[in-house]
């Protein structure tokens, strides 16, 4: 069992019924979630000891997010409850050829002002940080608590975990160019969730394959050692195609692509891989076991609603085994 620290926002999400726009009927769904929220619960359901680091409205909602993120075995200790409201997020779901499509409501939520953290004695006796991309899309308070919590991390010898997680409607509405905020973050990494697009995004030097983006990256941020992502085809909204690639200083890593069809719910599925490729880390084994293991995790959340990842490491295992889908009696 490893202890990860994960920060960041913790969210209520609100979704139309399957096969509805949002409010096309008055009646959405509600679920606890949020990037790192997400990853803390996957991990803890694999085994490990995950602690998220937030900041939730002192209200009846902050209340039972919390909860919510206990009930699932995460340790909520530092999550702080103050002034501010609940950061949202409104979900039209997709369905065939009509994309999914998410509004934001999260200006002025309790996390927005970014309360400061105790990370020396949050950090005590952690093997990983995990931080997103999302929070520096916030705005600047946000940013810096987050630079402030990685470069804590790097001090005490705390591993960081990175994931790009970059949003367009996020950064549009801070108003800022997220190159020089997110560079400071990939510098801060040791292994990084992201694919082509975001590194050439950042570092402004063109990468067309996995193994260019990460030759770019490598040379830049001396202190990364992995980068991680997914490769994903999309047939429509109900159907996916889904493997994942790593690199290494010194080696590329592939899995096979699964079908994943009749989608249930794709919300969560990259936190769902970030937690499945940390727990494999944490446990150690061979790249390729870690990978598939990682993809494994992600194929299964795309069938549980909500953004949780709610299966154990038995049930990606079995997932993965020539049972596959059978009955497990």
């Amino acid at each position: 069992m490893a202890r990860f620290v994960c920060f960041g926002e913790i969210l209520l999400r609100l979704s139309a019924p399957v096969g509805e726009l949002l409010l096309q009927t008055p009646s959405v769904r509600t679920h606890v979630g949020g990037a790192e929220a997400n990853v803390a619960v996957s991990l803890a359901k694999f085994g490990h000891d995950a602690r998220v680091v937030s900041a939730l409205p002192d209200n009846a909602l902050g209340h039972a997010a919390r909860d919510e993120l206990r009930r699932n075995g995460v340790d909520t200790n530092a999550v702080h409850f103050g002034a501010g409201r609940m950061g949202l997020y409104f979900l039209t779901p997709g369905a065939g050829r009509r994309a999914a499509d998410i509004v934001y409501d999260r200006a002025q939520s309790a996390f927005a002002s970014a309360p400061a953290f105790d990370w020396k004695s949050i950090l005590n006796g952690a093997d990983w940080l995990h931080v997103s991309g999302i929070t520096p899309a916030l705005n600047r308070a946000t940013a810096d608590a987050a630079l402030n919590a990685m470069r804590a991390a790097r001090a005490t010898g705390v591993k960081v975990s990175f994931d790009a997680n970059f949003r367009v409607k996020l950064w549009e509405a801070r108003g800022d160019d997220p190159r020089p905020t997110l560079d400071a973050f990939f510098a801060e990494a040791d292994l990084m969730f992201a694919d082509a697009r975001d590194i050439a995004l950042v570092t402004g030097e063109r990468a067309s394959t996995p193994e260019d983006a990460a030759r770019i990256a490598f040379a830049r941020y001396p202190s990364l050692h992995r980068i991680a992502a997914t490769e994903r085809k999309v047939l429509s909204a109900d159907d996916n195609e889904i493997g994942g690639v790593m690199v290494t200083r010194s080696s590329v890593t592939r899995t096979a692509s699964h079908a994943v069809t009749g989608i249930v719910d794709r919300i969560g599925g990259g936190d769902a891989f970030a937690a499945g490729l940390l727990h494999g880390l944490a446990n150690g084994g061979g790249d390729q076991q870690i990978l598939d293991f990682a993809v494994g995790a992600a194929v299964l959340k795309h069938y549980i609603a909500g953004d949780f990842n709610l299966s154990t490491a038995g049930d990606v295992d079995f997932y993965l085994s020539q049972s596959g889908v059978d009955v497990r009696r």
